[in-house]
């Protein structure tokens, strides 16, 4: 558990901050033999990483989703008990009054990617489809036959493409990457874009086609799931099992150096290194210089109902964006555990600006019955978690491996030094550690795998 730090303490590393890369950063380092002291201004670990616990709901704040094509999930110590709850295999399109489902093609794994999916698959129930919506039949966001079978193929290839080859691609904005695709502009604008915005969290497209391609890839190699228990289980299983006194909470850093941090009311710890491992605003204000990237907003809503909306653990994406919600789901039907028994959670996800606060509820509301097929008007809100930083934007060029030694005894890490995903934050977290370990002339543990000169999934 997290403690109080003394006043004094030498240690071999100080990590400023406690979010899944600090935590990360810290299990590579003790692996390796080297004492960590992990400082965290907040009263509890998880940075973004965060549940709120409501009357036996637990509310992700952030909504991120995860993957098991996220090589680091098997590589990073302490989450080898991790459990994950898989969504349906591919996504549901809401479009014309009706629930389309896109599924990725079958792919071929490695043995480790194998390993993940069947520790996240091992207990995932079988539901039944949702029941059509009506309304009149039109073509689906998917395209006819012909548009269906283009789309498999293109994403059985990306699939099968080393990520190498993917990053070797002219990197331009998302959006005009895919309209070059050959795909039909049905096929793009209903399945494509909704599909990316959720996964990038970037309505726009903005965003790098580099990291688009890779969100692709992790999307056609594995499933969309969930931590279960809720988003802090990952942060928490790492702290759990780093030696006991390593973090401690509520400390508030004012200055850092190669060799010492100053702490605001807790006096100064003495180090070898020193390792950033907080978010991208808060770094640069400890080391002025360091970029700040822009970020994309997302908005949380959590709903309860006493009926699930949809009886399988779908993720439903609004392919005519006719409101405010980009994706949703029944999160007790993906994570029993988020809610109580007898009650279904259901978490709606929001990009960009969203509407002001006295018109939220009910433009989500209304948009909520449209997706579903069924009144809303009865359901509770739970919750409403909003964060204008909660995604660093990745636009062209970006770079992927952003420097993580800033010189000998000063070093930084976390998602706006990699790709803006968790996966992103863990192996920027490996690298960082390796960088300590190779200055300070420590070696990786035994079982520790060497890191990728290339890409992986994003």
């Amino acid at each position: 558990m997290p403690e109080p730090v003394r006043p004094v303490q030498d240690v071999d590393v100080v990590i400023v901050g406690a979010g899944v890369a600090g935590l990360a950063a810290a299990q590579h380092l003790t692996r390796a033999g080297l004492t960590a002291t992990v400082l965290e201004s907040a009263r509890n670990v998880g940075g973004r990483m965060s549940t709120e616990k409501v009357d036996g709901f637990r509310l992700d704040r952030a909504g991120r989703l995860l993957s098991t094509a996220y090589p680091e999930l098997l590589r990073t110590p302490g989450l080898n008990t991790l459990a994950l709850r898989p969504f349906s295999p591919g996504v549901l399109l809401h479009s014309d009054g009706r629930h389309h489902r896109a599924s990725p093609p079958a792919a071929p794994r490695s043995a480790r990617g194998a390993l993940t999916a069947a520790r996240a698959l091992a207990s995932a129930p079988r539901l039944p489809r949702p029941r059509p919506q009506s309304g009149t039949h039109r073509p689906g966001p998917l395209g006819g036959p012909l548009d269906q079978t283009r789309l498999t193929t293109a994403l059985g290839r990306l699939a099968a493409t080393p990520s190498a080859r993917l990053l070797a691609r002219p990197d331009l904005p998302a959006t005009q990457a895919l309209a070059a695709r050959g795909l039909p502009p049905r096929t793009v604008d209903g399945f494509l874009r909704p599909l990316l915005a959720a996964l990038l969290c970037d309505p726009e497209l903005r965003t790098s086609s580099r990291c688009a391609d890779l969100a692709l890839h992790s999307f056609a190699t594995g499933r969309l799931c969930l931590p279960e228990g809720g988003a802090d289980t990952l942060p928490e299983l790492l702290a759990a099992s780093l030696p006991p006194g390593t973090v401690h909470t509520g400390v508030q850093v004012g200055t850092v150096s190669t060799t010492s941090v100053t702490t605001r009311d807790h006096g100064e710890l003495t180090c070898r290194a020193v390792l950033l491992a907080t978010g991208a605003r808060a770094a640069a204000e400890l080391l002025p210089g360091l970029h700040v990237p822009d970020f994309h907003q997302v908005t949380v809503v959590h709903h309860a109902t006493d009926e699930p909306p949809l009886t399988e653990p779908a993720l439903l994406l609004d392919a005519d964006r006719s409101g405010p919600v980009a994706h949703t789901a029944v999160i007790s039907e993906v994570d029993a555990t988020r809610a109580p028994a007898g009650r279904a959670l259901i978490s709606s996800t929001v990009l960009g600006t969203p509407p002001a606060p006295a018109y939220l509820d009910a433009a989500v509301r209304a948009q909520l019955a449209r997706l579903y097929g069924t009144s809303t008007a009865r359901w509770e809100l739970l919750a409403v978690h909003h964060d204008p930083e909660a995604v660093p934007a990745m636009p062209p060029p970006h770079d992927l491996r952003r420097p993580v030694r800033l010189l000998a005894g000063l070093y930084v890490c976390g998602d706006h030094r990699d790709t803006s995903t968790v996966q992103g934050a863990l192996h920027s977290a490996r690298r960082a550690a390796h960088a300590v370990l190779m200055d300070l002339g420590a070696r990786p543990a035994a079982q520790e795998e060497p890191v990728e000169a290339e890409a992986e999934a994003a």
